[in-house]
């Protein structure tokens, strides 16, 4: 439920300009709620009630936005970088008005499914280890891969670190010098994939991640393409398979 807040702070944080230039729309007529011209700038408004017009064009003000990715390969997942591209490049400013930051991350050469947002709370609860919410992925593979492999990932892994991986599950789709694989995992450590083949004497050639708890890549997404998820995906990031 929306609080109360001005309707110049509503205007700005939605990229119509700052508070300074909208104190000027408001003189120069521009802004109407309930279809009354403001010239206060600080008139408290409720989002969810009041309408809310700027230059003859009806105002969708929503607090938070939820986007899926096709990530490509040569990005970083993540809001800064000081040496390579980063995903928030791929996204206009009617979006980035917002500061929406990757939920998790995919490695540089890593792609497929990314979901961004500015909805912290949402954020914490998928990446808690806690929910050990499941993330599937296709990859190829440098090397035969074996029933031997299914067997090792479902007991768990030990990592270079020493660390034991939780039982997942693998797929073969292909076993051949270059190998074809599904594998869903419950966690997400640095580079896991990667260190799990590793693990079993194998290299990853190819990572692309196709889901996120019930939540699946949008297929027809280009590569560095995205859109809006809608009410009932932003359910499925959070639900346990």
């Amino acid at each position: 439920m929306a609080k109360k807040q001005r309707v110049d702070k509503v205007l700005s944080n939605l990229g119509y300009g700052s508070r300074a230039e909208l104190k000027k729309f408001c003189k120069q007529g521009l802004v109407f709620v309930n279809g009354k011209a403001v010239s206060n700038p600080g008139l408290q408004v409720d989002t969810d009630i009041d309408e809310i017009v700027f230059n003859g064009e009806k105002i969708n003000y929503r607090e938070f936005i939820y986007l899926m990715m096709n990530k490509p390969d040569g990005y970083i997942s993540a809001t800064f970088d000081k040496h390579d591209p980063i995903v928030l490049d791929l996204i206009d400013d009617e979006y980035l008005v917002f500061e929406p930051f990757p939920v998790g991350r995919l490695d540089k050469d890593t792609e497929g499914l990314l979901v961004l947002t500015n909805d912290g709370q949402l954020a914490h609860r998928v990446l808690s280890p806690k929910k050990h919410v499941p993330k599937t992925y296709y990859a190829k593979i440098d090397g035969k891969v074996t029933e031997e492999d299914i067997e090792a990932f479902k007991q768990g892994v030990v990592l270079d670190d020493g660390y034991e991986t939780m039982p997942s599950e693998l797929v073969i789709l292909k076993s051949d010098d270059i190998s074809e694989i599904e594998l869903t995992i419950h966690e997400g450590k640095f580079h896991q994939v990667k260190r799990m083949f590793e693990s079993v004497g194998k290299t990853v050639v190819y990572l692309k991640r196709l889901s996120m708890g019930a939540l699946k890549l949008d297929e027809t997404l280009e590569l560095g393409e995205y859109r809006e998820l809608t009410d009932e995906e932003v359910k499925l990031i959070e639900v346990r398979e």
